[in-house]
Formats: C-alpha cells, sequence, structure tokens
C-alpha cells in the first residue's frame, strides 16, 4: 500500500477531534479505530437498532461508516486550517451485513490540491472472522477559506 506524508503534524488529533463533533456517528455509537497518514479505521458494534426488516445492518449505516472513514483518511493528509467533504461516492454491497460488529477500513489513494480519492472496504466481524461486505470508491474535496467548515 502507497504512504503519503502528512503536512499537518497534529492530523491525528484534528481527525479524533472532528469525529468527535459528528453527531450521527455518535448516534451509531462508531469509534474511531485507527489513525494513519491516509488512512482511517472505524469500528460499529452491531445493535438490532441499526438493521433492515431482515435483521442485516441497513446499508445506510454500512455506507456511513465507511464515508465517514474515507473523508477522515483524506483529512489526514491535509493541510492544517483545512475542511473535507464528500463530492461523490460509489458503493458496492458484496455481502449481508451482520455479525458482532463492522470494520470500515479507508485509504487515500490518491491526495491532490483539492480532490483527493479514496478507497473503503466494510468487513462484518463474527465468530468465524471477518467478511468483506461493502467496497467504496470516494472523491473528497479539501474545503479552504471557510472557517466554519475548518475541522
Amino acid at each position: 500500500m502507497q504512504t503519503f506524508p502528512p503536512s499537518d503534524p497534529d492530523f491525528e488529533r484534528r481527525v479524533r477531534a472532528s469525529f468527535a463533533r459528528q453527531a450521527m456517528m455518535s448516534l451509531l455509537q462508531a469509534t474511531v479505530a485507527r489513525v494513519a497518514p491516509g488512512q482511517v479505521d472505524n469500528a460499529l458494534p452491531v445493535r438490532p437498532e441499526l438493521g433492515q426488516q431482515h435483521g442485516f445492518v441497513h446499508a445506510g449505516v454500512v455506507t456511513a461508516i465507511v464515508d465517514t472513514a474515507c473523508g477522515y483518511a483524506a483529512l489526514t493528509l491535509m493541510p492544517a486550517g483545512t475542511g473535507v467533504l464528500t463530492v461523490e461516492f460509489k458503493v458496492n454491497l458484496l455481502a449481508p451485513a451482520g455479525g458482532s460488529a463492522l470494520n470500515a477500513r479507508a485509504r487515500v489513494l490518491k491526495p491532490g490540491r483539492s480532490i483527493f480519492v479514496c478507497a473503503g472496504d466494510v468487513y462484518a466481524l463474527d465468530d468465524r472472522g471477518e467478511t468483506l461486505v461493502a467496497t467504496m470508491l470516494a472523491t473528497m474535496m479539501v474545503v479552504r477559506d471557510r472557517p466554519a467548515l475548518v475541522d
């Protein structure tokens, strides 16, 4: 996996502080499991209230945690004083999501001055190990000169 140097030495604190302000992630009880330059993993305990009508974790929940992981993976490489917003993403749901927890693992594929391309995978964890349940390709935008949107 290719690695990229962070432009902000305080990237991890910045990512964790921004994540802590996300009401949606708090509602889902998602956490940041790992932060590294160009990489972020989010963890989510599976609970019945996150399910759809067949008992699997709802696709919207799966998408939310991997979109968030991709955004924060991009933010790890962005300069201080900037923010991140999702521009576009494509999700492939590969298997029903269940088990005891989900782990979204995101990484930057291509950092840029204004646009970052990221990829993320979601794994369902159970007593047999982990199963890949979704994959995302996402485009993230660097937000500059908007103090209200600084992460």
